[in-house]
């Protein structure tokens, strides 16, 4: 296949994403594939996997861990067999809450029509407290000594911070 068939396919994968079609991802790859993401810690669904049908269970562990917020492919190269697909995520993580975003590079080795390796590579790799939790923080410190749980934005204008439990959300 061509370099433009091999991205079309790539971005074929990321719509069936977008829209629940597995079946359809792992129609694309072959019965040997390789597939690797970097190793996290609690995360089941990362690390190697060889097969579909590993790959498929990839597909569920994910789906059962995890809710995608965003996820956008935004940029492709292509170059003989490979499509690297560079693009940016962002997840909530069903067991904590927690939110966690990056961006990412996703490398496809194609072989006779049929993607033969993924690999995915991720910027970052730890959590950050996000402004909110920075926020949420300080009210509650705030809260504690007495003060109001107000503060003036970067504008000047004064907005309460939300200490409600669903507040707690980490990006990174």
């Amino acid at each position: 296949m061509s370099e433009q068939e091999n991205t079309r396919v790539v971005q074929r994968i990321y719509e069936n994403f977008k829209n629940g079609d597995i079946q359809s991802i792992l129609e694309t790859m072959a019965d040997d594939i390789e597939w690797q993401l970097p190793s996290i810690e609690n995360a089941p669904f990362s690390g190697k996997r060889s097969g579909r049908e590993q790959v498929a269970g990839f597909f569920r562990t994910l789906a059962d861990a995890q809710d995608v917020q965003q996820f956008e492919p935004q940029d492709f190269v292509a170059q003989g067999e490979k499509v690297v697909a560079l693009g940016h995520y962002s997840w909530r993580t069903k067991s904590t809450g927690r939110h966690y975003a990056g961006d990412w590079a996703h490398v496809f080795t194609f072989r006779d029509g049929k993607v033969v390796r993924f690999h995915e590579y991720r910027h970052g790799g730890r959590r950050r407290p996000s402004p909110l939790t920075a926020s949420t923080r300080v009210a509650q410190d705030r809260r504690r000594s007495g003060q109001p749980t107000t503060a003036a934005n970067r504008s000047g204008h004064e907005h309460a911070f939300n200490t409600g439990s669903g507040a707690n959300a980490e990006l990174g």
